[in-house]
């Protein structure tokens, strides 16, 4: 397998591509800070490379899938876990905060699928795009409607990418509840947050049952993508879902 994984410099994104590349595969770790990726791919082993990317900028974008294709000798997978989670009631956020939930949600999956579509459509190969339970499987949850309209529009891109290359297999993968792994490998969703308005907020989240309770073990995570991933070439998994069981 010669996977690339965006957003791969922390939390979800860096336990999978360290994990896929435990698992055997050849990975390309992508994101903006660069620091984190050359500590996550000397974590992953030789078979890792670091390459710098920005998802918001086109530029950035083809630069590093075109040498992720090159050092890696060809994409036959692509991993899209960049996402940010602003929290903020729908009547208070601004432009720029839709905006760049977006750009980082949406239009970056975008920009990378693109970039990457050559290799894959030369190799028949398969793309996962990490979305959330929040989504897909609940109402939506206040105060995080930028996120969750963002990850919609996410999950209609990936069908509508389905449907023009037919020949790739796109996969809309819901995730429950998961801290990630330990050290930069550790969630960040909720980096910046306003913990006064959390405060407020998760009691609404836990008493809706939105919360699960239990934590999903990220190994569980790592171990559906590297299936997903694998069956590429020769089966299709339109959408999947991995959570954990409730507490209750």
């Amino acid at each position: 397998m010669k996977a690339v994984i965006v957003g791969a410099s922390s939390g979800l994104g860096r336990c999978i591509g360290i994990g896929l590349a435990r698992r055997g595969a050849q990975v390309a770790l992508l994101a903006r800070r660069k620091d984190r990726l050359v500590d996550a791919a000397a974590e992953a082993g030789p078979q890792a490379l670091a390459v710098e990317c920005d998802v918001t900028d086109e530029a950035s974008v083809r630069r590093a899938v075109t040498e992720a294709a090159a050092d890696l000798g060809g994409i036959d997978s692509l991993v899209y876990a960049t996402g940010v989670g602003p929290l903020a009631r729908l009547a208070d956020i601004d432009a720029a905060t839709w905006q760049s939930t977006f750009a980082t949600n949406v239009t970056g999956a975008a920009l990378v699928t693109a970039a990457a579509l050559p290799h894959l459509s030369e190799s028949s190969g398969a793309a996962v795009y990490l979305s959330s339970i929040s989504a897909t499987m609940t109402a939506p949850w206040p105060g995080l409607g930028a996120y969750i309209v963002s990850k919609a529009a996410l999950e209609k891109l990936v069908e509508a990418w389905r449907v023009e290359h037919p020949q790739i297999g796109f996969t809309r993968l819901a995730v429950g509840d998961c801290a990630g792994g330990e050290g930069h490998g550790a969630t960040e969703f909720n980096s910046g947050w306003d913990m006064q308005l959390a405060s407020e907020i998760m009691p609404v989240w836990v008493a809706r049952n939105y919360i699960a309770g239990n934590l999903l073990d990220v190994e569980e995570l790592i171990g559906a993508v590297d299936t997903v991933l694998r069956l590429g070439s020769t089966a299709s998994v339109p959408t999947l879902t991995v959570t954990p069981r409730s507490a209750q």
